[in-house]
């Protein structure tokens, strides 16, 4: 009897043991399915799962400054990357000598630049993805997207202020940098840098390029043939297009 009542709660515990198995793989399985299916409106919780399962990513290590000497400390060696990176940068042009916004205004005829309507500002925070990290300044793109309605108009007129003008906020210019592995050793060239920069001067960037692109298709600056960096084009389109040339 004594043996019968011993076992028995062991083969209790080894079938909780088994749900509990089962339970934890369903439920993986339906959080993994959920994640694929959601991935065009949940990228960043979708990729931040796929993260979690690969290696942890190692910190900066120690870092080689200008006079040899190997840096460890963390702001020391945030302040050598952060000095490193804007000096691969070169400005080939001299410097302009400063005007007023009144004065660049005056100076652009009105049809030089098309007008920012308030209309597809509101569009644009209208599809915001709230599952985005929010800038430098603090503001989140669900914030965004909900106020868009009260906040397109403004943001309009600075939009068209800054593109007929040539100012960038100083927001804008702002942002948290990330500095990523390459390959190498203690080099502060074998990291590259990952911006995080305000939404709202993304927002202008991408108002920008729409423009731009519909300049160059209009104008038929783009030759067919041109494969990089062309919206619904890439390697695979110049490989068969080469393919279908050679055996054509």
């Amino acid at each position: 009897m004594e043996c019968g009542k011993r076992g028995r709660p062991r083969e209790e515990y080894r079938n909780v043991v088994r749900a509990c198995r089962d339970a934890t793989r369903k439920a993986k399985a339906h959080l993994e399915l959920k994640l694929a299916r959601d991935v065009k409106d949940n990228k960043k919780g979708f990729f931040k799962y796929i993260s979690s399962k690969g290696k942890a990513r190692d910190n900066v290590g120690p870092l080689l400054n200008k006079v040899g000497v190997l840096v460890t400390e963390d702001a020391e060696k945030a302040e050598l990357l952060n000095a490193f990176f804007p000096s691969v940068f070169s400005a080939k042009a001299g410097p302009q000598k400063s005007q007023a916004p009144e004065v660049r205004e005056e100076a652009c005829r009105e049809d030089e630049f098309p007008l920012v309507e308030e209309d597809c500002v509101r569009d644009r925070l209208s599809d915001l993805d709230a599952h985005k990290s929010m800038g430098p300044n603090g503001m989140h793109p669900r914030v965004l997207r909900e106020l868009a309605d009260v906040i397109a108009e403004p943001l309009s007129i600075i939009f068209e202020r800054s593109w007929r003008t040539g100012e960038v906020p100083e927001d804008w210019r702002k942002a948290n940098v990330t500095p990523v592995f390459k390959k190498g050793k203690e080099d502060p060239g074998n990291y590259r840098p990952v911006s995080l920069t305000s939404i709202p001067g993304k927002m202008m960037e991408h108002l920008i390029l729409e423009v731009i692109n519909k300049q160059l298709e209009e104008k038929k600056v783009i030759r067919s043939s041109q494969h990089g960096f062309t919206k619904g084009k890439s390697c695979l389109t110049n490989l068969i297009a080469f393919c279908d040339g050679m055996t054509g």
